[in-house]
C-alpha cells in the first residue's frame, strides 16, 4: 500500500495507490497552519486504511532535508520550521516513509506516467503557487549534491520586480502563481488582489488588464526557459499548474522570448508542454516518491 502526502502552498492531497503506482482515491484540502494542516493530512491518512505497513510518499517544496526527513522553511510554507513529516506519520501509522522536493517528484511522475515517457533528458517546472525545477538528465533524476539541484526559481532576471523566493525580479517573482498575483496587484479595475487563478478567468473574459499581466509574465517565462535550454539543453520541458491552465495567454510572449534569447539548435530540439497529468500531478507525484525511494513488498 502506497500513500502519496502532496503539500502545497495552496492546496495539499493525501492518496491512496497500489504497488504500482495506480491512484485508488485522492482526498485534497486547503494548506492551513503547519497544526491544522497536520490533522487535516491525518485524518485524511487515517480514512484511507493505509495498513500496518504503508510507504508514504511525500512532496514539498523546498528546502528540505530529505535525508534526516525535515520540512525546512519553505517560502511558500511559512511557519513549517524544521517539521519532521515522516517520522510524524511513521508514528502515527507505521510503515515507512521518504520525503522529496515536489519539483523532482514531479519530474517523476511525468517521466514515468506523463509528458514524459520515453524522454532521456527532461525538465519538469512545477509552475505553481511556486517555481521550482526537476531534471531527468541522461535517464535518471538528478538532484545534487545536498538535493537543491534545478531551484531555478531563485535565479535574479532582473534588479527589480516581484518578490518571490525570498529574492525580488526572480524566477518565481516573475512566473509563479504568487508571483503572478503580485504582478497583478493593484493593476485591473475591481479587483484590487486577484490571485493567478482569478487573473486566468479575467483573461478569458478578455480583460486588457489581466492578458497584459498574463503576457508580461509569459515572456519572463521565456527567459527562464531559455535559460534551461541553454544550460542543459533538454529534449523537453514539462510545465506544470500554471501553464496547464493559462498556456493560451502566457505562449506567444514566452516563445518570443526564447526565440530571442535561446541558442536556436537547442532550442528546436526541445519541446515544451503542458503537464499531461493535469490536476492529478500532484497526488502522482507524491505516489511517485515512494515508488521511486522505497522498495516494494516482496
Amino acid at each position: 500500500m502506497i500513500i502519496g502526502v502532496n503539500l502545497g502552498g495552496t492546496t495539499c492531497s493525501v492518496s491512496r495507490a497500489d504497488d504500482s503506482g495506480c491512484i485508488e482515491s485522492t482526498i485534497a484540502f486547503p494548506t492551513g497552519s503547519v497544526s491544522s494542516t497536520l490533522e487535516a493530512v491525518r485524518e485524511a491518512t487515517a480514512s484511507l486504511a493505509p495498513g500496518p505497513a504503508p510507504r508514504f510518499g511525500i512532496a514539498c517544496g523546498g528546502p528540505l532535508d530529505s535525508a534526516a526527513g525535515l520540512i525546512l522553511s519553505p517560502p511558500n510554507l511559512p511557519g513549517w520550521d524544521r517539521v519532521p513529516i515522516v517520522a510524524w506519520l511513521v508514528e502515527h501509522f507505521g510503515g515507512q516513509g521518504y520525503l522529496m522536493n515536489d519539483a523532482n517528484a514531479g519530474a517523476l511522475a511525468e517521466w514515468q506516467f506523463g509528458a514524459g515517457q520515453g524522454t532521456q533528458s527532461m525538465v519538469f517546472l512545477t509552475h505553481g503557487t511556486g517555481l521550482g525545477a526537476g531534471l531527468i538528465l541522461d535517464g535518471r533524476l538528478y538532484e545534487g549534491t545536498t538535493g537543491d539541484a534545478g531551484e531555478i526559481g531563485h535565479v535574479r532576471l532582473a534588479p527589480t520586480g516581484p518578490i518571490g523566493y525570498g529574492k525580488e525580479g526572480s524566477c518565481e517573482g516573475f512566473c509563479s502563481g504568487g508571483g503572478i498575483a503580485r504582478l497583478a496587484a493593484g493593476r485591473i479595475p475591481g479587483h484590487p488582489s486577484p490571485d493567478a487563478k482569478e487573473v486566468a478567468r479575467l483573461a478569458a473574459e478578455g480583460v486588457p488588464e489581466a492578458l497584459a499581466i498574463l503576457q508580461e509574465s509569459g515572456r519572463w517565462l521565456g527567459r527562464t526557459l531559455a535559460i534551461i535550454i541553454d544550460l542543459l539543453n533538454p529534449e523537453m520541458i514539462v510545465l506544470g499548474s500554471i501553464y496547464t491552465r493559462s498556456g493560451q495567454w502566457l505562449e506567444a510572449a514566452m516563445r518570443e522570448e526564447l526565440a530571442r534569447e535561446a541558442l536556436p539548435v537547442p532550442l528546436a530540439a526541445c519541446r515544451i508542454v503542458p503537464s499531461a497529468l493535469g490536476e492529478s500531478l500532484g497526488a502522482q507525484a507524491a505516489v511517485t516518491v515512494a515508488l521511486y525511494a522505497l522498495p516494494a513488498p516482496n
